[in-house]
């Protein structure tokens, strides 16, 4: 299986249609009438289809076993044809697009099966998905010009030469896999001075987005946070929340993490942790969907 351990529970809701296609009128008013020897064909298949939706990853390998919180099964008739539409929802880390497509297969091999007796010529067309939504996929950028961003990394060893930058490159290939560049990488020591410095000039130079890296522990050197927030305008405590409790899920010890976002005019600021797994999971906790802060931020409509 995908290894998804990464991604965000989110709304997740996809639509699939089948059409069943009959031979004759007398099968379609046998079937509104409930005349098939079989029984009622709506309804028989509606209970095929719910459990179709929730035995997908039964069957096939690579699905990922998912809690199904709705499934809706609607039937359309128009002439000769009836669409079937499945419909499910969940909250979770991976689409239902297939469970939604094997939900419709089912309910319309189902109704294959109960019209057989009385239609030798009943067909199945057109299983696909209609729609989709959940998930980063759904994010759309279309800001009216490329944002730009800056990473700095707060490390006194790394600064010294001492050890290598690890979280701020993960930083950059979080922000490239997402097609976004850096305009602006360096590396500076723990100090409040020079922290309060860059994010002053690169504010000035009108800059969207700067990421900070490391300096949010509780050693006596980790001090991002304390020269970030006096410059702060608006904390942001959402983002700082999504960042702990998403790494919380993967490492008991991001509680003690301070990472802070907030905004000092129009360019958003962010600080994460050093290490280079909390600089990931930091990354997957809050992009690219934070960025629809330049939405308002820039006066632009949600």
């Amino acid at each position: 299986m995908v290894d998804i351990t990464h991604k965000n529970l989110t709304l997740r809701i996809a639509t699939a249609q089948a059409v069943v296609k009959v031979s004759s009128e007398d099968t379609i008013k046998a079937i509104k009438e409930n005349r098939v020897p079989k029984g009622d064909v709506f309804s028989a298949s509606k209970a095929a289809g719910l459990l179709g939706v929730k035995k997908t990853s039964d069957l096939l390998p690579d699905c990922h076993p998912m809690p199904i919180e709705y499934t809706g099964i609607d039937y359309e008739i128009n002439g000769l044809e009836i669409t079937v539409l499945v419909t499910v929802k969940t909250i979770y880390k991976t689409g239902v697009e297939v469970e939604a497509m094997h939900g419709a297969s089912i309910v319309a091999l189902n109704m294959y099966d109960m019209l057989k007796p009385i239609d030798k010529g009943v067909e199945i067309h057109h299983i696909k998905l209609l729609q989709k939504k959940g998930g980063k996929s759904d994010y759309k950028d279309d800001f009216k010009e490329p944002l730009t961003f800056a990473v700095v990394v707060c490390s006194d060893t790394i600064a010294k030469g001492k050890k290598e930058d690890k979280a701020g490159k993960a930083i950059i290939d979080k922000l490239k896999a997402l097609n976004y560049s850096v305009s602006n990488y360096m590396i500076i020591p723990d100090e409040k001075e020079e922290i309060q410095q860059k994010a002053k000039e690169f504010v000035a130079e009108g800059l969207d987005v700067i990421i900070y890296c490391g300096g949010t522990g509780l050693s006596e050197r980790d001090i991002t946070p304390e020269a970030l927030i006096p410059l702060l305008e608006r904390r942001i405590p959402g983002i700082e929340e999504a960042i702990r409790s998403y790494g919380q899920d993967r490492m008991p010890y991001a509680m003690l993490s301070r990472s802070v976002a907030g905004t000092i005019g129009t360019t958003l600021v962010l600080a994460l942790p050093g290490s280079t797994n909390g600089a990931k999971e930091s990354m997957d906790a809050i992009f690219p969907h934070v960025l629809h802060s330049f939405k308002v931020l820039k006066g632009w409509r949600h």
